[in-house]
């Protein structure tokens, strides 16, 4: 390699590495001092690893909250937070955010439910340090990064709907985790006899997923049926959901990772369903790897409020990252 096409990689890797920084510098720097010192917290402050998606009325996060913030600095988060998603997986934060909106319109409370009660909760300091993470957290939502010298994990990832479909109003009809919800009974209902028994693993959906709001999780016990026992449309169909989970980070992050899976695990995945095949009925289905989980239920308010979760068993909050990176570094500063 000539030095002129070396200096050219160096460059183009320097111009990616910048454009993912500028966002995040851009907000921190909009926000004062005291803001500030809200926003911006020890790597190893106790509330990084925890999480939840009750609203915030009934849970206290840390960061700084929309609310707290003016009109040029709520762009700026939303700049910062687009940037470290997919288009796709930026559009579904917004909707759901938007549906504080219908269920205030709903019950009339709109201090209970506010769409400006989503926070933001930055670890480390972005204008220094190599390794660093953060969290967007609010009413069914917890995206959970960690930026290790540009590389990006995103886990735990929450997102949720209440209600799932939109009974009134303006946006009648809509369906934001519609994809998670459709491919999943489209697969259901490909299945055989012998397929469905082993597939449904339990009459009755649980009423939450299985795994909360844990810190770290450990694979749930194997049931379902393994994706090698299915037909090639019906692997079409659970490589399909896999991705549309995956298609909330950014395309190049999601590609690799459902390559990885692909390659190393997909013939011994489990896809268990309990509950209703019937979508007007509680229903919930798990996907299980060797390396991740994914959770959805559909069993509140008459079936219409979906919780989703993709959990990482060794990445859920960067912690694959963060080992590689004290691994390798010669001092603990960062």
């Amino acid at each position: 390699m000539n030095k002129f096409s070396l200096l050219a990689i160096c460059f183009l890797f320097f111009q990616v590495f910048t454009s993912a920084q500028t966002p995040v510098l851009e907000f921190i720097n909009s926000l004062n001092k005291i803001q500030q010192e809200k926003t911006l917290l020890p790597l190893k402050d106790s509330s990084r690893e925890t999480w939840h998606f009750l609203p915030a009325t009934m849970y206290q996060r840390p960061g700084i909250a929309l609310f707290e913030l003016n009109k040029t600095q709520k762009e700026l988060a939303f700049k910062f937070l687009k940037n470290q998603l997919s288009e796709s997986g930026y559009l579904k934060a917004k909707k759901i955010i938007g549906l504080e909106r219908v269920l205030a319109e709903i019950s009339g409370d709109t201090i209970f439910r506010d769409p400006e009660k989503y926070y933001i909760a930055i670890y480390g300091n972005p204008k220094k340090d190599k390794l660093w993470t953060w969290s967007f957290e609010g009413h069914h939502m917890s995206l959970n990064f960690t930026v290790l010298n540009g590389k990006a994990s995103i886990a735990p990832r929450f997102l949720g709907t209440n209600p799932a479909r939109i009974e009134h109003g303006d946006r009648k009809g809509e369906r934001v985790l519609a994809n998670e919800e459709d491919l999943a009974f489209e697969l259901i209902h490909s299945m055989n006899t012998k397929q469905r028994k082993q597939a449904i693993f339990q009459e009755d959906a649980f009423k939450e997923i299985v795994t909360k709001n844990d810190s770290k999780v450990s694979p749930l016990k194997a049931t379902g049926i393994k994706a090698e026992l299915l037909n090639k449309k019906q692997q079409e169909l659970l490589s399909a959901i896999i991705k549309e989970y995956l298609s909330t980070i950014p395309e190049h992050l999601a590609k690799e990772r459902f390559e990885i899976i692909k390659d190393s695990e997909f013939n011994e995945i489990y896809f268990g369903w309990a509950g209703s095949t019937t979508l007007t009925k509680p229903h919930y289905y798990r996907i299980q790897g060797s390396s991740f989980l994914i959770e959805f239920d559909n069993t509140q308010n008459e079936a219409n409020h979906i919780h989703t979760v993709w959990r990482d068993f060794d990445g859920d909050f960067g912690r694959d990252l963060i080992k590689e990176h004290y691994k390798h570094s010669h001092h603990h500063n960062n």
